[in-house]
């Protein structure tokens, strides 16, 4: 690959004024290549993050700390009495797929102030039957961080330090914390382009990074193939974001793909049928489908 793969590329985000930061395109056996269109700096991942937190979730459930079936209340003994009635029925699999049956979204500042936010989420009470519905939400992912620090003793960074972080050549990456210290899991963690590329590589490669196994081949299966529907989505009706919803990533319209992406264009396309992986970083306001549909028509054809 050389760097006429990003003609076309740069022509639709020129045009269509998509405020692309930066793009690299990955291909199994060839490397990778990137164009610029800014400063190469650490930028907000957004919900790009909880990819992060479901791979976090595989590592753990690979060393045996949880499994998928496991509730989540089980965990958090002290908020049982205080649980709203069906909360000891939501698992990990219903965080992981969106699917809580509950509509809380976010955090209140007097909840932020007041209370152990896991204990603001089970107060919640449910609306739908867990995994039965999915609403998209901050405090799934926030919910798995806390039960792996449950399991390990460490919040979410640190867990990952060892074992996905230094793989990929991260020495300090900064994770936003809630006010008592816990990793916020579904937002807040701050990356260079190249380094989501790497989430993006060790996810086409089924769980390898250069060579190293960081989480099993057979959860990076289930991350992308166990999907839930979503055309229900709140936020958008563009169909790459109602195609169905895996454990914290998307599935895109081109057969096959996926994503882990992040608000206003921070996504890592994972093109199993190209061996290929797009990601790009980006402050884009409108549709995000518009710079998915950009990469797919003016890169994909070169790969």
């Amino acid at each position: 690959m050389d760097q006429s793969i990003f003609n076309q590329f740069r022509l639709t985000v020129m045009e269509k004024n998509l405020n692309v930061y930066g793009v690299h395109v990955y291909k199994k056996g060839e490397g990778s290549v990137a164009h610029r269109f800014r400063n190469d700096e650490n930028v907000e991942m957004y919900s790009a993050s909880k990819t992060f937190t479901a791979v976090a979730v595989g590592i753990c459930q690979d060393e045996g700390g949880l499994k998928l079936s496991d509730t989540v209340l089980s965990f958090f003994p002290e908020y049982a009495s205080s649980a709203a009635p069906g909360s000891e029925t939501i698992t990990i699999r219903d965080l992981l797929h969106m699917c809580s049956g509950k509509e809380h979204s976010a955090f209140t500042v007097e909840q932020e102030k007041t209370m152990d936010l896991a204990e603001a989420l089970f107060r919640d009470p449910l609306v739908t039957k867990p995994g039965d519905c999915f609403v998209y939400t901050n405090t799934c992912p926030y919910m798995l961080g806390r039960v792996i620090e449950k399991v390990s003793g460490l919040n979410m960074r640190d867990y990952l330090m060892p074992r996905l972080f230094e793989p990929f050549g991260l020495h300090n990456p900064q994770w936003q914390t809630c006010p008592r210290g816990h990793s916020m899991g579904g937002t807040g963690l701050l990356l260079k382009t190249a380094d989501l590329e790497k989430l993006g590589i060790l996810l086409l490669h089924k769980g390898l990074y250069e060579g190293r196994r960081i989480v099993s081949e057979a959860y990076v299966n289930a991350m992308y193939d166990d999907i839930v529907p979503n055309t229900n989505y709140a936020y958008s009706k563009d169909p790459e974001s109602t195609s169905g919803y895996g454990y914290q990533v998307w599935r895109c319209t081109r057969p096959g793909a996926y994503r882990a992406a992040g608000k206003y264009g921070q996504h890592a396309l994972v093109i199993p049928d190209k061996d290929a992986v797009i990601t790009y970083t980006s402050h884009y306001e409108r549709e995000a489908g518009d710079i998915i549909r950009a990469a797919f028509e003016g890169i994909v054809p070169l790969l």
